[in-house]
């Protein structure tokens, strides 16, 4: 496919998302959301490709939809377009791989959502957080979805419904953001975790995302055993089987994902 909206990249086994609208602070609009899923699978596809990481250019990260695309639709065309502006939610829920969010500037309403979707998170210092959609009439209920499963319904409902921003360290310690760091240390901080998840076994990175993405909407003992099931599965490849035998001969592994 290709790209203007976004940039992709590669370096090794690591993908590289990079929103493309700084003109417009990374909000999205039609082709946008289409590039950024698009992009989302492709990298899902490639079997070189172990790590997702999602960056932007220019000052902020995304600030939400550009607002210029609410006017003029009807109740069934804003239906369509909602559904488009949310699909990175699903479609990064559904991918085995991990996908790292670098957050700087503003995440805000939608490109909140897009850090909160995001399995793992780096964030500058002066980096800030808010579903702000309510502070124009409107309402962040796409982010609130991945925003009550890292918060809690209480906390949730405090900042769709007042639209406050926080910063980066209260996004920490909310669950919201995995790893503060000086700004000018981001992108090594954001390469250096997704290196560090690059050289696991990529068959044991996919079963600890999809079990514990999996063990979510199911009651505890069926989450139990459908975990078990999935950790039997693995115990039964040639790179678990690798593992053991590097670990156990203090060498590093070779991993084939088979």
């Amino acid at each position: 496919m290709e790209y203007s909206n976004i940039l992709v990249d590669r370096q090794e086994q690591i993908g590289i998302i990079t929103l493309n609208r700084p003109q417009a602070m990374n909000t999205f609009n039609v082709p946008f959301a289409r590039e950024l899923n698009a992009a989302l699978w492709e990298m899902e596809d490639d079997p070189g490709i172990r790590v997702v990481v999602i960056d932007a250019n220019g000052k902020h990260f995304s600030t939400g939809i550009a607002l210029e695309e609410f006017k003029g639709k009807t109740n069934n065309e804003y239906r369509e377009f909602i559904r488009l502006m949310d699909e990175h939610n699903h479609t990064i829920a559904r991918m085995k791989k991990p996908v790292i969010a670098s957050v700087k500037g503003f995440a805000l309403a939608n490109g909140a959502g897009l850090s909160f979707a995001c399995d793992l998170t780096v964030a500058a210092e002066d980096a800030k957080f808010g579903t702000t959609a309510i502070n124009v009439g409107l309402i962040c209920l796409g982010p609130a979805a991945p925003l009550v499963r890292n918060v809690g319904r209480k906390k949730a409902l405090e900042l769709v419904l007042t639209g406050d921003m926080i910063t980066a360290a209260e996004a920490q310690r909310l669950g919201l953001v995995n790893k503060v760091v000086p700004p000018d240390k981001l992108e090594e901080a954001t390469m250096d975790l997704a290196k560090k998840l690059a050289s696991k076994s990529p068959l044991a990175l996919q079963a600890g995302k999809t079990g514990i993405y999996g063990m979510q909407d199911v009651p505890y003992g069926q989450a139990l055993n459908m975990l078990s099931d999935r950790f039997a599965a693995l115990c039964c490849t040639m790179d678990a089987e690798e593992g053991v035998k590097a670990f156990l001969e203090k060498r590093t592994p070779i991993w084939r994902g088979c």
